[in-house]
């Protein structure tokens, strides 16, 4: 069975985009901006960081 499109790219297309807005909003806005930038740059890192430290092995 051949995953789909959304399947095999939905997640990472949007800690993509997560990662483009928080790039823009860090470049040009201030207050509620610095905010979003914080958090979509955060996101993708937490992620990477979850999916890294691995799960215990299964018996």
């Amino acid at each position: 069975m051949k995953p789909t499109f959304t399947q095999l790219w939905g997640w990472p297309l949007v800690l993509g985009v997560l990662s483009a807005t928080g790039l823009l909003s860090a470049l040009v806005s201030e207050g509620w901006g610095d905010v979003w930038s914080w958090l979509a740059l955060g996101v993708p890192v937490l992620v990477m960081a979850w999916f890294s430290w691995g799960r215990p092995p299964r018996h």
